[in-house]
């Protein structure tokens, strides 16, 4: 019964997983951050990349609208 409870003791496999849970918790917080940071750069990034797509192929594009909750169209 000492060996277990030893063994139990000694056992600091449960530190390290929480460890690295910690690690992805940072990683994901800062992901977050990041994005929310640089959200409007990414909507207007893909909204180029979308209107030289549509207007490519002869169409005419309208721009999304993050406030409103609008989408960019192709029409």
């Amino acid at each position: 019964m000492i060996k277990v409870i030893r063994s139990f003791v000694n056992d600091e496999s449960g530190a390290t997983a929480i460890e690295y849970g910690l690690i992805a918790a940072l990683v994901a917080l800062v992901g977050v951050v990041a994005f929310t940071a640089l959200g409007d750069t990414i909507v207007g990034a893909f909204d180029d990349i979308a209107s030289a797509l549509c207007n490519g192929t002869g169409g005419n594009y309208t721009v999304s609208n993050a406030a409103a909750g609008t989408a960019g169209s192709c029409t």
